[in-house]
């Protein structure tokens, strides 16, 4: 079940009528966010509104207004109170027929829904790139395609996520995730100069760093020099998750992801809006 909130009211089942001239519909001219919830709240909201407005911002569109997108969050959770996660969409709103932008309004939906299974990943290094040097670079768009495609062809060979490089060889980030990555005593999670988006679990991981049983900082990670490193994906509703495989082949197991997974759930749930 998903439940929805659009102009101010709850719709169930996901009956939302958004008009054909959506710029986010026939263009993908839009940007989102996804919550996870914790014990009926979602986790980080500040930062991911934040991120939303951040977003907004640097492709253009108006910015949305934070008291009405933090009320609508409310009521869709009130409305579902077994939610698991909440997605956040904020479109251009309607528009002319082409890429030119109209004048009108921005479209706020916010539908919750449950929380998908999470645990160990399978990854594979998709032979696509992340462009560092895009207008989107680091922005979490609703023109995703890119990401459905690099999905499509990971779960074709039998893989969870794709790890995707930037043009330069450097690791990037996962096409739904950050990556955290075994350097001696510390994880290494790639620069934001890799285009990777700036995650609010990676960035979590960072501010926390010094709480965690192993530090982690940024750091460039060489796309083929993964073999036999400790892997693990970050994200809202991963939390933080091992790669166990590779392109197919086992990736070593290592009790220090487990324990930076385990501090960041208990750190998470001692403060639901860091």
């Amino acid at each position: 079940m998903t439940t929805t909130w659009l102009d101010g009211r709850i719709l169930g089942d996901a009956r939302v009528g958004i008009p054909v001239t959506d710029r986010a519909l026939t263009l993908g001219d839009g940007v989102f966010e996804t919550l996870a919830v914790v014990r009926g709240r979602p986790f980080a909201v500040t930062r991911h509104v934040g991120r939303l407005a951040a977003s907004a911002a640097k492709v253009g569109i108006d910015l949305p207004d934070e008291d009405v997108v933090r009320g609508a969050i409310d009521a869709v959770l009130r409305a579902d109170p077994t939610a698991g996660r909440v997605r956040v969409t904020w479109t251009a709103g309607d528009g002319p027929a082409g890429p030119v932008r109209g004048d009108g309004p921005g479209r706020l939906l916010v539908s919750a829904s449950a929380a998908p299974v999470t645990g160990p990943v399978r990854a594979w290094r998709a032979p696509w790139v992340r462009n560092e040097r895009s207008p989107l670079a680091g922005v979490k768009s609703t023109s995703y395609q890119e990401n459905v495609v690099t999905l499509a062809a990971a779960r074709r060979r039998g893989a969870d996520e794709a790890l995707l490089a930037d043009t330069t060889g450097r690791l990037s980030e996962a096409a739904t995730s950050n990556v955290l990555v075994g350097d001696g005593e510390c994880f290494l999670t790639p620069t934001l100069a890799t285009g990777c988006l700036p995650g609010v679990t990676r960035a979590l991981l960072l501010a926390w760093s010094a709480a965690l049983p192993v530090p982690v900082t940024e750091g460039d990670v060489a796309f083929d020099a993964l073999e036999g490193r400790p892997l693990a994906l970050t994200s809202a509703l991963r939390g933080v998750a091992p790669v166990v495989e590779l392109d197919g082949a086992a990736q070593p197991e290592d009790a220090r992801t487990t324990e930076v997974a385990r501090a960041f759930a208990a750190l998470r749930d001692d403060d639901l809006d860091p």
